[in-house]
């Protein structure tokens, strides 16, 4: 026998998964949940009682029209009573009982109720979702920090200097405690040299364990005092006791040492001999030639002070280990983080082959390109028995018009960010599509 409308919609609904929401029962609970009576919801919606009921029960198709009338009447969104939509709700309700398997005492809640209460309570369900996934994200949070805590080589040598810090200075407080009687001027003064040094090592220590503590909370990356030196400049290199970015007592040793070295440097090269001479010479090493002045005195200075022609200028220098030891950015040059860089930097090439100015061209993956000047040099402070120190520097322009400048050097910001496939001097994966 053939099947009327109902009968075929009474069907298809029978054959829906046990877990599937359905209007009417949505209507049904959220009618229940009010307290409600069916009479006065139906003639709110403009239906009769009996009408409701078959669609409570799932009997009866429901429109659009008829589900915004419904949705009035019960004071919730129509979004709310639309069939289906608890799918993703019960598939991460369920997700949040079996994270709670093993840690309740009475046993898991009953499964077989979950779609009646997301039908019924879609508030508490949600709170539930949400509880659960903060749980899980802050239970992966503990393992990270568990792992970072025990792995973390600068944590441990920040703890142990610590201790040895308070150790030290418990061992002087005791010595001048127990024997101070005995003790003469001279070695009591000595004492209290040692309790003033072991006191402001662990001052220092402190703060930078705090420091990396906190930003553990804060999830963000450590700021060493090389970083906080240069959000500093950054912001304009204020004075010290304005500056916001020096949080620690060795980011301010930094920037003070920086000002003082600034000062010697222009001191050693007026700003108005070197605009002179920079607005009349082609490149640093003429504008060198032109001064007499050392090519690494002028470079830093050029990128210092950024004279006509030097808009937008920057600068990286590092020690003989590629170790950044000053950062100013170029206009549009992509600095990665701190103790990362890119392998095929022109600056690199200089540091093994000091004394020789290298110009090169560069691209970044984006097909931004700029000029490179780089220039290494040694020195050895302690004489000819002391060890030989080597420094690096590039100054960064944005490309200019010079057709001499015809090859380029493919480069990137660093191996974990930069998208170029096939790259000789990557270290690592990429965390971006090639390119």
């Amino acid at each position: 026998m053939r099947q009327g409308p109902g009968r075929a919609f009474i069907a298809a609904m029978t054959k829906r998964s046990p877990t599937h929401v359905l209007t009417g029962t949505r209507i049904r609970e959220r009618r229940l949940a009010l307290a409600r009576k069916q009479a006065d919801v139906a003639q709110a919606a403009g239906i009769s009682a009996a009408y409701l009921n078959l669609i409570e029960h799932n009997r009866r198709p429901v429109g659009d029209a008829l589900v915004a009338r419904l949705a009035v009447a019960l004071e919730v969104p129509a979004a709310e009573l639309e069939s289906g939509r608890e799918e993703a709700r019960l598939a991460a309700l369920r997700e949040a009982v079996a994270a709670l398997d093993g840690r309740l005492g009475t046993g898991l809640p009953e499964l077989e109720q979950t779609a009646e209460f997301a039908a019924r309570f879609p508030g508490w369900a949600d709170a539930l979702v949400a509880a659960a996934a903060q749980n899980r994200a802050l239970s992966l949070r503990l393992v990270s920090l568990s792992e970072r805590m025990t792995q973390d080589p600068y944590l441990l040598a920040t703890l142990h200097e610590v201790l040895s810090a308070v150790t030290a200075l418990r061992s002087t407080a005791a010595i001048l405690a127990e024997g101070d009687e005995g003790l003469t001027p001279a070695w009591r003064e000595r004492f209290f040299a040692n309790l003033d040094h072991d006191s402001q090592r662990l001052s220092t220590t402190a703060q930078a364990l705090v420091a990396y503590l906190d930003s553990f909370e804060a999830d963000s990356t450590f700021l060493t005092p090389q970083d906080e030196v240069e959000a500093w400049m950054t912001a304009g290199s204020p004075p010290l006791d304005q500056a916001t970015d020096l949080a620690s007592d060795a980011a301010r040793d930094l920037a003070r040492a920086h000002l003082e070295r600034m000062a010697a440097e222009r001191a050693a090269l007026p700003d108005a001999d070197l605009a002179r001479a920079a607005s009349g010479a082609p490149d640093p090493l003429a504008v060198a030639q032109m001064l007499g002045r050392p090519l690494d005195l002028v470079m830093r200075r050029l990128a210092a002070l950024r004279p006509r022609g030097y808009e937008g200028a920057g600068l990286l220098v590092c020690d003989g280990a590629g170790v950044m030891v000053l950062r100013r950015a170029a206009q549009g040059f992509a600095l990665p983080r701190q103790g990362d860089a890119c392998a095929l930097w022109p600056l690199f090439r200089a540091l093994i082959n000091p004394q020789a100015a290298i110009r090169l061209r560069v691209e970044m993956p984006g097909g931004a390109r700029f000029d490179t000047f780089s220039f290494a040099t040694r020195i050895q402070p302690a004489g000819l028995d002391g060890p030989v120190l080597s420094a690096a520097q590039m100054l960064i322009l944005p490309a200019g018009p010079d057709p001499a400048h015809d090859a380029v050097l493919r480069v990137g910001p660093s191996c974990r960010i930069c998208p170029r496939d096939g790259c000789p001097a990557r270290r690592e994966p990429s965390i971006l599509a090639p390119a």
